[in-house]
């Protein structure tokens, strides 16, 4: 599982330039089961996703369609960490 952790490096005017493409991207990775949720930082200067994939090749390639990064708009750190434990209704996300 990946923590994507998106900073914005350009104006909120910028980013809402970009926001109904953006928000297509998550769709496409929200349909395929590989992002489990999503939302703005608060502040509003960046994004959390929550990201399920076999390794960080496959989540690099996912960003790279983002265009966010493709615009030069938001900065991605990922995280990759195991969970070890969660709340019931969290199961279908934990793989073993």
């Amino acid at each position: 599982m990946f923590i994507l952790n998106l900073t914005y490096k350009k104006s909120l005017d910028e980013v809402e330039k970009f926001l109904d493409e953006h928000i297509l991207y998550l769709n496409k990775y929200y349909a395929s089961s590989n992002f489990i949720c999503s939302g703005r930082k608060n502040p509003r200067n960046g994004g959390i996703i929550l990201c399920l994939a076999t390794d960080s090749a496959s989540v690099e390639k996912m960003i790279q369609e983002d265009p966010f990064k493709r615009e030069g708009i938001a900065d991605y750190e990922i995280i990759e960490f195991t969970p070890t434990k969660c709340s019931e209704k969290f199961d279908p996300f934990v793989v073993d």
